[in-house]
């Protein structure tokens, strides 16, 4: 007969938007495999809804990330990890921060562990994993704890609903943001005004997502595309799964935001420049274009219509 498997599953997952939408494969993977399980999350807070809204897990736990000398914080994370008595953690973090939480198990019992921290149970030792693109890297890494069948990420199972917003088809999404701390991941502010203006001329709404601290940015838009409606700081991740599901095409920077839209099956086009590699972290879909120029400033409004075009958007 099979031993049983664990009764008790930890899954790890902190940040960021991106890379925990590239996560949902393996989330419904390891939910599939440990049906009998009682199976947590540990991420932070700006991921809980949408975690919640899956049905793949039984609990949530947020993560405060005590800071380096923060030692009651450290101590009662410590706590917890060892009171959910884990058979089994998945690590789909696997940043040093995640891989310094197996050792907080320390003196012991450990559970069963797949990520790269030192002495784990089940490691993804693959010498070449940075060189992958986030989905390969962990189905390989869950192969490697014995769960071969990692599907493509799928947000049909999440209940959203975009009717308080008041829009009717055609309409696209814009999403002129991203990091602040990375600007050459932006195309220039006026690129995405005179794309917004070319959409408005052929009736389609474009539809400008980001969050509060991108009011400036969108506003900038809006000012030059009065057509354009400025959702700066109204949409949670739900909302914008839901829009994504009525839009003709979603275009924006490599961000957080392209990741769902392309995960929601919505037509997307992602503008890179070399700050970021689509081989490693592309958004994956059914339809995705990825249109790139070492430099975003050089990339012209043309050359984006011309992929928005081709994915049906504009008559």
């Amino acid at each position: 007969m099979n031993a049983p498997g664990p009764s008790r599953v930890l899954v790890i997952k902190l940040a960021a938007l991106g890379d925990l939408v590239q996560a949902l494969g393996p989330f419904a993977a390891i939910r599939r495999h440990h049906a009998a399980a009682r199976v947590t999350l540990l991420t932070t807070r700006p991921f809980v809804e949408l975690a919640a809204a899956g049905g793949w897990f039984d609990d949530i736990w947020i993560d405060a990330r005590p800071k380096a000398l923060d030692v009651g914080g450290w101590m009662a994370l410590r706590r917890r990890l060892r009171g959910g008595r884990f058979g089994r953690v998945y690590d789909l973090q696997t940043s040093d921060r995640s891989a310094f939480y197996f050792r907080l198990f320390w003196p012991g019992p450990r559970p069963e562990w797949s990520g790269i921290a030192g002495g784990c149970s089940h490691p993804h030792d693959n010498p070449r994993r940075d060189f992958m693109h986030t989905v390969d890297r962990q189905a390989e890494q869950l192969a490697r704890a014995g769960i071969a069948d990692v599907a493509a990420g799928d947000l049909s199972s999440i209940q959203a609903d975009a009717a308080r917003f008041g829009l009717s088809a055609p309409y696209a999404l814009v999403v002129p943001g991203g990091a602040a701390h990375r600007p050459a991941k932006r195309w220039p502010t006026g690129r995405f005004a005179a794309l917004a203006a070319w959409l408005a001329e052929r009736g389609i709404k474009p539809v400008l997502v980001g969050g509060p601290e991108e009011a400036a940015l969108l506003g900038a838009v809006a000012d030059a595309c009065p057509d354009a409606l400025d959702l700066a700081g109204r949409t949670s991740l739900l909302d914008i799964v839901a829009l994504a599901r009525g839009a003709a095409c979603a275009v924006g920077n490599d961000t957080g935001p392209m990741h769902l839209t392309a995960a929601a099956g919505c037509p997307s086009v992602v503008l890179y420049s070399d700050a970021s590699d689509p081989a490693l972290c592309a958004q994956r879909g059914r339809d995705v274009t990825i249109v790139r120029r070492p430099q975003l400033a050089d990339l012209p409004v043309e050359k984006v219509t011309a992929a928005l075009s081709a994915t049906g958007a504009s008559p």
